[in-house]
């Protein structure tokens, strides 16, 4: 659909700070989107977009409807793994995990089906079926070597759940593995693995504002022996 230019323009900046919000700032993100939705409501793109922006803000439900309105809009089944996510995060993970058998799924890209196999061990672990989880999150993609967007994210997950079941090791080594693929920190695996190895990190900031405070208690002997015993610094 095409819109004047004037009101294009509109749309397309409140879109923009959307893309640029979402992350740092989902509120303001979602706060663009209405905008663009009150403009554009019969774009696929603006209703794509306040979807992702209301998902970013847990509000499951309106982020469902926007992305059903964009793939009747569209045709395309891309937004199915986050559609299927939305039910999880409204307590359906059933009606995720039956999402995860429909014809959909075939037609997306291996990014998507992998998303969607993320999704659906997601619904296992949310109805208590741990080792299912495990097991809908063992294939091919998982034991390969090679590097792709989506290989670090899979390797954490499968490495949480193996420390949700209890194997340790499994998990230590998986964790590892999702260290090594993730070269845009896209998860926290290196401080899962500190904490497994009992590592504490402390802010150096807070060590100094410590110690300053330390100096500036004393020992009860007064400010002006303290500045005696000081060594000026150079």
């Amino acid at each position: 659909m095409s819109l004047p230019k004037t009101l294009a323009e509109d749309v397309s900046r409140n879109l923009v700070m959307v893309a640029r919000l979402i992350d740092e700032d989902p509120e303001q993100a979602y706060a663009y989107s209405r905008i663009a939705l009150r403009l554009a409501s019969r774009v696929a793109a603006v209703r794509e977009a306040a979807g992702f922006a209301a998902y970013a803000t847990q509000k499951y439900s309106e982020a469902l409807a926007e992305f059903r309105a964009a793939k009747r809009m569209t045709g395309s089944v891309e937004l199915w793994p986050v559609m299927a996510d939305c039910e999880r995060g409204l307590g359906r993970p059933e009606r995720a995990m039956a999402m995860a058998g429909e014809p959909e799924v075939q037609k997306l890209d291996k990014a998507g089906q992998v998303e969607m196999r993320l999704v659906a061990a997601g619904a296992r672990r949310d109805m208590g079926q741990l080792d299912a989880a495990i097991v809908t999150l063992q294939s091919s993609e998982l034991a390969s070597n090679a590097v792709h967007p989506w290989t670090a994210r899979l390797r954490y997950a499968y490495a949480d759940a193996l420390l949700a079941a209890g194997r340790e090791d499994e998990a230590r080594e998986w964790f590892g593995k999702a260290l090594e693929a993730d070269k845009d920190g896209s998860t926290d695996a290196s401080d899962r693995l500190a904490e497994m190895d009992g590592v504490e990190f402390v802010d150096a900031l807070d060590e100094d504002e410590d110690e300053d405070d330390n100096r500036t208690d004393g020992d009860g002997d007064g400010d002006e022996d303290q500045d005696k015993d000081r060594t000026p610094e150079a």
